[in-house]
């Protein structure tokens, strides 16, 4: 018997209490203790329910309680020292940032302990036991009672609960769906020695990360540390990324996952697109900025997650510089790394400098600088010459003291039916693929954010892409119209160009001008409406021709030279521009804002032209006066 049981106890309650406890459920000795601190009218916590499911339930009292070795007791039993036992974890807690802050405001280590493990000191179960609080899968939740909730002691950079951020990523949804091997907090951070980031000891520090997420992720580990990032990291270079540092640390993603495309270019941009970094390791400063506006960039930015990435062409843990011959970017290598999402289309792309940008660098063929210099040049002057002749023919018309003459001769029905249709068709078509089209380029724009949240970028590419087929189906049907149609031939003849639209514009620039005092006489179908449809021609077919090349980009790649797809990447674009300009500038002015039928040319919906309302005719040109009456009396 031990010392408590030879003790003063009453030989009846002594065995009642080993009776009542279930052979080998708790150590002799304990049956002794408990005959007192399982009884209710003694204890004030009865014990056995805990103790008997405890991970220290076999053990002898006295080996946490040393000083409690007679009964009844003479005090009150000193704090229990878990250290005495569990040596290497109270020293690691006693290290830490954790055991220090608490063990400094007069906690014991017991009481420290009892933070993580069971509130109950009696109640500590075995890790194992998935009702333990340090079971892995209730690891979390215990360390919400601290890192969690609304009010957790740290917040993570966007201002949120660390483990909270923890349950939404790959680890945290693995973790509840009760996968055994998904990481939890101790895995990283470790048990008890769980030190700061900052700390060179710490699991997590930038130094020992890999180490850390290399226990699981071994292929990866392997691959990092023969990259050019890893590779300087073991030589002490903090500059340069380590895992949390791509991955973050609690927010990590699956691949494929909302929002993880947009981490990468972001976050290699974190580095590659800053003036220190790239000036002390002799990196170009223009990496970030000319991917971004390439497609592969603008697309990425709408949310498609498919087109390619940094990590496409440099890899993902395996970066390496172009000069090493491993590396996929290395010369040798480019073509089957291109080749991989443009079968057949390698090898051209293996010498097309990929960082390329609309803006004029040089990195474009000389045909595309070309191409755009002549829109450059011409956009403006086509622009400003019809700003100043409509500017001029408002002015005279907003001025003029008494009702205007209609500029044009009248026809009694200016659209039919067919054309109305076909004009309703080409606006809607022609408005959604400019905006379609644009979002791609400018997908910072609040007007391109529906894509960002619905669809992304492959909902803009199916509307882009259907609105082109309606525009071409439409172009065949108009063709066809014109050829085989009564009435589109007499149209097509009525929009042919005449000798006349080379004076008119001169005279009505004239007349408006003040130069000529008589009012020129228009056609219907006058050189301003023959000047458009003629360029809404000739735009239309630059634009079908670049945008089919565009589509076909792996086919153009594989069978003709690379300025071809240069040269139609800049000619769609600055063409929509300038078509776009157009309508704004040209069309407007004379369908809507032109004083002779303000507020609207109706003869898109009526067929008509309505220049005033019914109640206010507008008055009929007046003929010249005969020069004597004589001369009138004679031809009568």
């Amino acid at each position: 018997m031990t010392s408590i049981m030879r003790g003063r106890l009453p030989a009846a309650l002594l065995l009642s209490v080993i009776l009542s406890v279930p052979a080998g459920a708790v150590s002799p000795e304990a049956e002794g203790c408990l005959a007192c601190h399982n009884d209710p009218s003694i204890a004030r916590k009865p014990e056995l329910g805990r103790l008997d499911a405890s991970a220290h339930g076999k053990l002898e009292c006295t080996a946490c309680h040393a000083d409690a070795s007679e009964a009844p007791h003479p005090k009150r039993p000193q704090a229990v020292n878990c250290g005495k036992c569990h040596k290497e974890p109270a020293a690691g807690l006693r290290s830490t940032h954790h055991g220090q802050q608490k063990l400094g405001q007069g906690h014991t280590l017991q009481q420290v302990c009892s933070i993580c493990h069971e509130k109950e000191p009696h109640g500590i179960l075995p890790i194992a036991d998935p009702k333990s609080r340090m079971a892995r899968a209730n690891e979390p939740e215990t360390c919400a009672s601290c890192h969690g909730g609304e009010n957790p002691v740290v917040l993570d950079e966007r201002g949120r609960s660390r483990v909270d951020t923890y349950k939404h990523t790959v680890h945290g949804e693995a973790q509840r769906a009760g996968v055994t091997g998904a990481a939890t907090c101790s895995d990283c951070h470790g048990e008890h020695a769980i030190r700061h980031s900052n700390d060179p000891a710490s699991r997590v520090s930038a130094r020992n990360v890999p180490d850390t997420c290399g226990k699981c992720h071994k292929d990866e580990k392997k691959a990092f540390l023969s990259s050019v990032h890893g590779a300087n990291l073991l030589r002490g270079v903090r500059d340069v990324p380590s895992c949390t540092d791509c991955h973050g640390e609690h927010m990590v993603r699956r691949p494929g996952q909302a929002g993880a495309q947009a981490s990468v270019t972001g976050t290699c941009s974190s580095c590659h697109a800053s003036e220190r970094i790239s000036s002390k390791f002799g990196l170009a400063a223009d990496r970030v900025s000319t991917f971004m506006t390439s497609y592969h960039g603008l697309a990425s930015k709408l949310g498609n997650t498919e087109v390619a990435d940094c990590s496409s062409c440099h890899g993902w843990h395996d970066v390496l510089p172009s000069r090493d011959p491993a590396s996929r970017i290395n010369p040798r290598n480019l073509a089957r790394t291109c080749g991989a999402c443009h079968p057949g289309a390698g090898a051209r792309l293996a010498a097309l400098k990929v960082h390329e940008t609309l803006a004029g660098t040089g990195d474009a063929s000389p045909a595309a600088n070309l191409v755009r210099s002549f829109y450059m040049l011409m956009i403006p002057l086509v622009l400003l010459g019809m700003f100043f002749h409509n500017l001029i023919d408002f002015r005279r018309k907003a001025l003029a003291k008494k009702p205007l003459v209609p500029l044009r001769d009248e026809e009694e029905v200016m659209l039919n039916l067919d054309e109305r249709v076909q004009h309703l068709l080409l606006t809607g078509s022609f408005t959604l693929l400019a905006y379609t089209g644009f979002a791609l380029k400018f997908p910072d724009a609040w007007w391109a954010q529906p894509f960002v949240h619905f669809g992304g970028d492959h909902a803009r590419l199916i509307a882009h892409r259907g609105m082109a087929l309606l525009f071409v189906a439409l172009g065949v049907y108009h063709a066809g119209y014109l050829s085989l149609r009564k009435a589109g031939r007499a149209r097509l003849l009525a929009l042919l160009p005449v000798g006349r639209d080379l004076l008119d514009p001169v005279r009505l620039i004239a007349f408006n001008l003040g130069v000529l005092k008589e009012q020129p006489r228009l056609p219907r179908f006058s050189y301003i409406e023959k000047s458009e449809y003629w360029a809404l021609v000739w735009g239309s077919l630059v634009m079908v021709a670049t945008g089919a090349l565009l589509i076909s980009h792996d086919f153009v790649l594989a069978h003709f030279p690379l300025w071809v797809l240069d040269v139609c990447r800049v000619a769609h674009y600055l063409e929509a521009v300038l078509a776009c300009a157009a309508i704004f500038v040209w069309h407007a002015y004379w369908t809507v804002f032109d004083p002779e039928i303000y507020p609207m040319n109706w003869a898109w919906i009526t067929g008509k032209v309505h220049r005033h309302p019914p109640d206010e005719p507008h008055p009929a040109p007046v003929a010249p006066a005969p020069k004597n009456d004589g001369d009138a009396a004679k031809k009568d």
